[in-house]
């Protein structure tokens, strides 16, 4: 603006009054332009700033919401903490709970074991008693057998002459019979006997308590025996005690049944 007034110095003054009139129209005209754009831009301005405050009043209230939501969140997660932890205390006390269980269980199958093993001892002991007694049973019943059949030698005789009729030859006794390889029959009671020149084997049996079995057994023996000595058999059996029913069976089997008694 100074350029111009310097510039209209050097004019005619009728010409430089108006010019310095209009410029200075011209300055105040600028100046009062200048401050009205000035407030136009600044109420912009604060028009733009009222919008971002709005904006930012909305994002600070969406940041509330969602600072609400975390503290929420928050709030259930560290109940959900809370509730794991009591179950991780719930389990852990399970878990002594079920160690303590194992431990007793252990403890009962080591008791179980040990009985086990007692068990077993006494059971080998009464396995060896039974042995033991049937050891001795069986000696004695060996004993019993052989008195039984030790008299029956001696009295046999005299009741095959009355009851057969046949006179024994040499002495009745107790024998093996050799089948080869190394195998016998043993009979309890074996001898000769005759009868108006016929001859007979003697066969029998001593049995201490005579049983359906024993008959059985004794037959099939003697039918064996017959294939090494093929004479005609007369078939008896001492005992101390027969049942009726054992004498029928004996009688219709062709075995004759001596008791003791009669020895």
């Amino acid at each position: 603006m100074k350029r111009y007034f310097d510039a209209i110095e050097e004019l005619p003054n009728e010409i430089k009054l108006p010019l310095i009139r209009v410029l200075e129209l011209f300055r105040e005209e600028i100046a009062e332009t200048v401050k009205r754009s000035d407030f136009e831009e600044l109420k912009f301005v604060v028009k733009e700033l009222a919008e971002a405050q709005k904006r930012t009043e909305q994002r600070v209230e969406k940041l509330e919401d969602v600072v609400k939501e975390l503290v929420e969140a928050q709030k259930k997660t560290e109940q959900r903490v809370e509730e794991l932890a009591e179950a991780q205390k719930k389990t852990e006390q399970r878990v002594e709970e079920l160690a303590e269980a194992q431990k007793k269980t252990e403890q009962r199958v080591e008791e179980l074991a040990e009985a086990q093993r007692k068990t077993e001892e006494e059971l080998r002991s009464l396995v060896k008693s039974h042995k033991d007694l049937k050891e001795q049973v069986g000696g004695l019943s060996h004993t019993v057998g052989y008195r039984l059949e030790d008299d029956s030698y001696k009295a046999l005789p005299a009741l095959l002459k009355h009851d057969f009729g046949v006179d024994v030859k040499g002495r009745l006794k107790r024998d093996y019979i050799d089948i080869g390889d190394e195998r016998y029959i043993e009979v309890n009671i074996l001898g000769r006997a005759g009868y108006n020149g016929k001859e007979y084997i003697v066969v029998g049996e001593a049995k201490s308590q005579l049983k359906k079995k024993d008959i059985d057994e004794f037959i099939k023996k003697a039918e064996n025996l017959k294939r090494y000595i093929p004479e005609e058999q007369i078939r008896l059996i001492v005992t101390y005690m027969a049942s009726p029913a054992i004498q029928r069976y004996a009688k219709e089997k062709g075995v004759k049944i001596y008791f003791s008694y009669e020895f």
